[in-house]
């Protein structure tokens, strides 16, 4: 290394680029820059650039109501695709407000309402066009699982409901909080995977509680695992009712049939949009002339008219039971904005325009402040009610508001009309839905594609329906940062060799092509360099030079002499990934070999400059692109070799003796 030494100065001389150092900025820029860009990555104020206070005044209001901005121009058009749309939604609306009021162990009326209210409020707030709002039957079984555990609803229906009102308060709360913030972001540490599995296995659970309305059970049990469950249904055969099993399976296939065929043929989406209520009205109708209530086969009974009564007085926050309804509001609502975002982004995907996540978490939030103190409990955008919306021909919220209106001359006039409707019609609508939330093509296809992702999607399909929905959950979220934990504490690296016939380096394991420099290690580090990862890319470092070396051991090639970290996926360093850095320096002097930069970025650069770790490996030992730094190492090698063959041609036999 002594000779190499000697040659530091020749090769500077070549012309190459020097990687520069940032120019510093203040401390306060560089954090306005950094939160900038962590609570404001869409750049909201941009348009407000320039503009007079007017101007601006105007815009802000627009920005936080968006129908303030997009009213001016509707259109008798619109509004005619709009209400065929928002009347297709209330026909299927009624029937699942009814439904998965049940499955929260509500009053069927607090479904109804449920679709009245915050609709109207996501209209004006929204800025997905075609999300169509109501209560879903995940939340709806969180509601009933969670409080059902402290307030018995049927045995205390009156503080189970305050309590009901209470979690949907600070659900909206919470939701409305992480808009505000900018804090979005939150959400997605719930991954595809995640909720695939979470949603999965909620929905088997779901399908699971619905045999008690098919068979025609009185009593069942408030456990939502799968043991529980099928004992309650096992030891009760003798109470089975044979009348409500047979409604209840060829209502179940009736709406089954309606979906495939609507599946096999778009244009008709119409007929599957219809069969719920459809089947409510036969199901009434059938009960009505057969008088089958008096046979086993329950009904919905007496339903209240009239629209919201205000509920702002029933908020229990003197209560207990106040900080299990807080927990029950903060882990519905992150289930529901996450299924409610998903959706709205999804179809904004299909007709290429965006939504806005922190609008949608403020819009979510105040429907949900809102509802619960107009008798609604938790809403959000479920897929099946926005996929009719949108196959309906949707064009604005408008449709959402044409689907209150709906719900409340439902309200007004139509509740005496569901006195008859069997409660085995709703489970059938109940069980149809979730049927096609159990997505195992997607779970496949995780398969295929990641096996830890499966592991993450199975892990909690398995914690929900073996354990409960919140076991289900915790199991799901802990999968994924155990996951986000291993990809930041073991970063990949990997060796890099040339491209035959071009200046590119690629990994030697990817590119069979791809072939190892003589006397050259080039390492890629894979990410960020922190305190989790620096002793595991040390150790790792160490091993790669370890295997290099004990290869041209048994090779006749040059012994290996430099070593290159490819630097170009490092975004970030911290002190211990730099103290890091200057371990394998002082390792590799000890092992005479000389450690090379490739390609570090301006965050690196700085925080190496500040830490005096460029003085200590020195300037000229830092390259802007590994192709520099082999050609570097190269013409050193090259250049020794010359060297050393004119001073043996130099040496006499006498000097030899």
């Amino acid at each position: 290394m002594g000779i190499n030494a000697d040659f530091d100065d020749q090769y500077s001389h070549h012309h190459y680029q020097r990687v520069e150092i940032p120019p510093p900025k203040p401390f306060l820029k560089t954090l306005k820059s950094n939160v900038k860009e962590t609570l404001f990555p869409d750049d909201p104020f941009r348009k407000f650039k320039n503009q007079p206070l007017s101007k601006k005044i105007s815009l802000g209001f627009q920005y936080f109501v968006p129908i303030l901005d997009w009213a001016p121009r509707y259109t008798l058009q619109l509004f005619k695709a709009d209400i065929i749309a928002g009347i297709t939604i209330a026909s299927l609306a009624v029937p699942q407000g009814i439904s998965y009021a049940g499955l929260a162990n509500l009053p069927p009326v607090i479904g109804l309402y449920s679709s009245f209210v915050p609709p109207l409020i996501y209209a004006m707030l929204g800025s997905s066009k075609h999300l169509a709002i109501g209560n879903v039957a995940v939340p709806s079984l969180l509601i009933s699982a969670m409080l059902g555990k402290v307030v018995n609803p049927h045995e205390n229906p009156k503080l189970y409901l305050q309590l009901v009102f209470t979690a949907t308060f600070f659900a909206g709360v919470f939701q409305a909080s992480l808009g505000f913030l900018r804090l979005g972001f939150i959400v997605d540490f719930l991954s595809h995977a995640t909720i695939l599995g979470f949603m999965g296995g909620a929905a088997t659970v779901v399908c699971l509680q619905q045999l008690k309305g098919i068979l025609g059970l009185v009593h069942f049990t408030h456990q939502t695992d799968i043991v529980s469950v099928m004992t309650s249904i096992f030891t009760q055969i003798h109470q089975w009712r044979w009348e409500s099993g047979v409604l209840g399976c060829c209502f179940l296939f009736f709406l089954l049939l309606t979906r495939y065929f609507s599946k096999m043929k778009p244009k008709f989406f119409w007929i599957s949009a219809m069969a719920p209520l459809t089947s409510v009205i036969l199901g009434s109708v059938l009960v009505y002339f057969t008088h089958a209530e008096k046979n086993g086969v329950q009904v919905i009974g007496h339903l209240k008219k009239g629209i919201n009564p205000p509920s702002y007085s029933e908020l229990a926050f003197s209560s207990q039971y106040l900080a299990i309804a807080i927990k029950t509001g903060v882990v519905t609502s992150i289930i529901s904005l996450a299924e409610g975002i998903a959706v709205g982004r999804s179809f904004a995907i299909l007709e290429n325009y965006d939504i806005d996540g922190n609008k949608e978490m403020i819009a979510f939030g105040l429907m949900n402040i809102v509802g619960s103190c107009t008798s609604c409990y938790l809403t959000t955008g479920p897929f099946s009610r926005t996929a009719v919306n949108y196959n309906a021909g949707c064009k604005t919220t408008v449709s959402n508001i044409v689907m209150s209106i709906a719900v409340m001359i439902t309200l007004l006039l139509l509740t005496p009309l569901f006195h008859y409707t069997p409660l085995v019609v709703l489970s059938s609508i109940i069980i149809s839905a979730m049927l096609g939330i159990i997505d195992y093509n997607a779970a496949i296809h995780l398969w295929k594609v990641d096996k830890y992702d499966f592991l993450v999607c199975i892990s909690s399909y398995i914690g929900v329906v073996f354990g409960s929905v919140e076991v289900g959950l915790i199991v799901a979220v802990a999968m994924s940062l155990l996951r986000i934990l291993l990809f930041v504490a073991r970063p990949k690296t990997f060796v890099l060799g040339k491209i035959p016939n071009s200046m590119t380096y690629r990994n030697i394991e990817q590119y069979s092509a791809a072939s190892s420099v003589p006397g050259v290690l080039i390492i890629h580090i894979d990410s960020p360099i922190y305190f989790a990862n620096a002793s595991y890319l040390r150790e790792r470092i160490s091993r790669w030079i370890d295997e290099e070396e004990e290869k041209q051991r048994t090779s006749t090639e040059i012994e290996l002499q430099y070593v290159i970290l490819d630097m170009s996926a490092v975004g970030n360093i911290d002190t211990s990934g730099i103290s890091m850095l200057e371990e394998v320096k002082r390792n590799a002097d000890r092992r005479c070999l000389k450690v090379l930069l490739a390609n570090p970025g301006g965050e690196v650069m700085k925080k190496l400059d500040k830490s005096n770790f460029i003085d200590k490996i020195g300037k000229e030992w830092i390259y802007l692109t590994i192709g520099e730094a082999v050609n570097a190492c190269n013409y050193i090698l090259h250049n020794c070799k010359f060297q050393s063959k004119r001073i043996d041609s130099s040496v006499t036999p006498d000097d030899n003796v």
